[in-house]
């Protein structure tokens, strides 16, 4: 019985700590889309999605929780970020959006001159415990998505990591924690850790991520954090702004 209750502790954290990232915030399954774009046809992706698709979305259930722009958009990309109340209800939301009759004109209309999105990536997430209960951050001027890889049976290590020292190492640099998730491998796997870290600015962040790197506190808690062996296998990291009308700033 004190473990349940322990455990109903550790939930009700998590989701207190990413209401304050997110006031309001109700979701506990995320997803992460990102839409190639056709040639020329980001434009007018980013305009139905500002137009209609948004309101549409909520309509359906789902929460809008950030849009972004690569700042580097070699590969004609949007990609954005929706919260769900749990696993179950995404698959019901989306039929109900893909069935609303407005969306299925916004979507006709929005294709006479040729289809908009080539393909969609999906990444499915749910909140990261013990993570998320920073302050919410003031906007930003630019986002970077890091998704950790770790060694196999790594994770909880990467996480007891960043509770214990990471999150505050990079608030004492002037870096913004914002929400952190754990995948949700469809196919077993073991999940990656996913977040958001931002900065006023580009140059800012990487000045302030190099002397994150380079504080003595970061150096020694992440030797004796690996003192048994690595933890992290690869980092993918991408620079993002926000659009206009993404309710993350």
């Amino acid at each position: 019985m004190k473990k349940l209750f322990l455990s109903m502790l550790a939930v009700l954290f998590a989701y207190t700590g990413f209401a304050q990232q997110l006031s309001g915030s109700s979701s506990t399954y995320f997803e992460i889309r990102k839409y190639y774009a056709n040639e020329g046809k980001l434009p007018d992706l980013i305009k139905r999605f500002e137009d209609h698709t948004l309101a549409l979305f909520e309509k359906s259930g789902m929460e809008n929780i950030a849009y972004f722009l690569p700042v580097d958009n070699t590969d004609n990309s949007l990609t954005y970020i929706l919260g769900y109340p749990d696993e179950k209800s995404r698959d019901v939301m989306w039929g109900k959006f893909m069935n609303d009759p407005e969306w299925k004109k916004v979507f006709e209309e929005s294709r006479v001159d040729g289809a908009l999105v080539k393909s969609v990536d999906q990444t499915f997430m749910k909140l990261a415990q013990g993570l998320n209960d920073t302050p919410k951050s003031q906007a930003s001027g630019v986002f970077q998505l890091r998704i950790y890889t770790c060694f196999d049976g790594r994770l909880d290590n990467l996480i007891r990591r960043f509770n214990d020292h990471t999150q505050d190492l990079f608030a004492k640099q002037g870096l913004r924690n914002y929400p952190y998730w754990v995948t949700v491998e469809k196919d077993g796997s073991q999940p990656k850790l996913v977040y958001l870290l931002a900065d006023s600015d580009q140059a800012s962040f990487e000045r302030d991520f190099q002397n994150f790197a380079k504080d003595p506190a970061w150096v020694k808690a992440k030797e004796a954090s690996e003192a048994d062996g690595k933890i992290v296998e690869k980092v993918d990291a991408v620079f993002f702004k926000t659009l206009p009308f993404s309710p993350m700033k």
